[in-house]
């Protein structure tokens, strides 16, 4: 409970402070699989946050990260098709269909930010990844912001399942990642 509290602590802090400051330009949300044709309780948290973000104001334009890694559906496009259902308009979503670890989710989505001209990027995640990821970026010198998932604030939000069309993200020929990667990569 204490380790629990501490996060959400780290997160509303970071979040008030992103609320006094302009709008990010986009953040960036981390691919999630979809399974068996369902979004997962972590998928739809990560959507249902940039959503959120994106209704507040907080942020102009939402990223969604991945490729097709361990199932056969682009993660990305996934994410997109269920934020434009809760919403966001299509010309303020935009997907990154590489990446096929956390590490990549930031520094291809942070590179694409940059060549769709975005200044002001944040990264939005659960709070454990997102520590994770800080590190990485500070390691590279990348100017992102980090606004994990304050989970309060997510518990509140009403939330459905839009039905999508998730064969527009499916990839023929789909080899996972766990048969073309050994474990130590």
């Amino acid at each position: 409970m204490f380790m629990t509290g501490c996060f959400t602590y780290t997160a509303q802090k970071k979040f008030n402070k992103a609320l006094t400051e302009t709008a990010y330009d986009a953040i960036i949300v981390p691919g999630v699989p979809l399974e068996n044709g369902v979004w997962s309780p972590t998928m739809k948290a990560r959507v249902y946050w940039s959503v959120y973000l994106y209704k507040k104001g907080i942020a102009k334009n939402i990223i969604y990260s991945g490729s097709a890694v361990y199932t056969p559906y682009i993660e990305a496009q996934v994410m997109a098709l269920y934020a434009e259902k809760l919403g966001v308009p299509k010309e303020n979503i935009f997907t990154e269909k590489e990446a096929e670890h956390s590490t990549e989710n930031l520094f291809y989505s942070y590179k694409l930010s940059q060549n769709l001209g975005f200044k002001n990027v944040a990264l939005t995640t659960d709070v454990f990844q997102s520590k994770v990821l800080e590190k990485y970026a500070y390691k590279y010198d990348l100017p992102v912001y980090f606004l994990p998932v304050v989970f309060p604030i997510l518990d509140s939000i009403p939330k459905i399942n839009p039905d999508i069309d998730e064969s527009k993200a499916f990839v023929e020929n789909f080899i996972s990642i766990e048969e073309r990667e050994s474990a130590w990569k």
